[in-house]
C-alpha cells in the first residue's frame, strides 16, 4: 500500500491532521478543508470520504480499512481508538425511500426529501465488515458491531450488537490497556493483569 507523505497531505487541504498519519493514494477525499484528522490514523485503499456541511472528524489512533466509506452531509465524527473494518458504509445523509420524493443528487433539492443527521462514535468502537451505520446512530464507547450488520439506531456502551440488537457485553480492559499506552508503559506479558 503506498501513502501519501507529509507535505502531499499539506497539499491535499485537510482541515487539519496529526502525526503518522497514513492515507492510501487509491482512497478518495471529497471536500478535505472539512476533514480533520488525528494522530495514528490510517484509511486504506478505495476509502471513501465525502465530507457534507458537518464535516468528518476523526481522533487518534483510528484504523478504516478497504472499501470503507463515510458519506453525507451531516456530521461524522469518530472518536480515539476506533476501527472500521473493509467495506462499512456509514451514512449521515439518507434519501427518502418511500416514493413521495424523487432520489440521487442529480436530481434539483426541491424534489428530494433527504434525512440527514449526525453519527457520532464514541473511543474503542469497532464495527465489523460489511456494516452499513445509517444518520442519527450514536455508538457509544465501547460498543463492538459485529460484522454484516444494518445499525439504524443507537447502541450503549461496551454492547456488543449483531443484526441490530444487543448479543453480550464488552469487556472494560481495554481501558487500563489505553491508560498503559498514554502513559509510556508497555503491554501486559501474558498473565499479568
Amino acid at each position: 500500500m503506498a501513502f501519501y507523505t507529509d507535505d502531499e497531505l499539506a497539499d491535499l487541504g485537510l482541515g487539519r491532521f496529526g502525526e503518522n498519519v497514513l492515507i492510501s493514494r487509491k482512497s478518495s477525499l471529497y471536500n478535505p478543508g472539512d476533514i480533520s484528522l488525528g494522530s495514528n490514523v490510517r484509511i486504506d485503499d478505495f476509502c471513501v470520504l465525502s465530507a457534507g456541511e458537518g464535516g468528518i472528524e476523526i481522533g487518534d489512533y483510528v484504523h478504516i480499512a478497504v472499501y470503507s466509506s463515510l458519506i453525507g452531509t451531516g456530521r461524522i465524527r469518530i472518536c480515539d481508538f476506533c476501527n472500521i473494518s473493509s467495506r462499512v458504509s456509514i451514512y449521515s445523509s439518507n434519501d427518502d425511500y418511500s416514493g413521495r420524493s424523487m432520489t440521487n443528487p442529480m436530481v434539483p433539492a426541491r424534489f428530494k426529501s433527504v434525512q440527514v443527521d449526525d453519527v457520532f462514535f464514541g473511543k474503542h468502537v469497532i464495527v465489523g465488515s460489511g456494516s452499513v451505520i445509517l444518520p442519527g446512530v450514536t455508538l457509544e464507547e465501547g460498543v463492538a458491531i459485529g460484522a454484516l450488520s444494518l445499525v439504524k439506531a443507537s447502541c450503549a456502551a461496551f454492547g456488543i450488537y449483531a443484526g441490530g440488537r444487543q448479543v453480550g457485553e464488552r469487556s472494560r480492559d481495554l481501558l487500563d490497556l489505553e491508560a498503559r499506552l498514554l502513559s509510556g508503559q508497555g503491554a501486559p506479558e501474558n498473565g499479568e493483569a
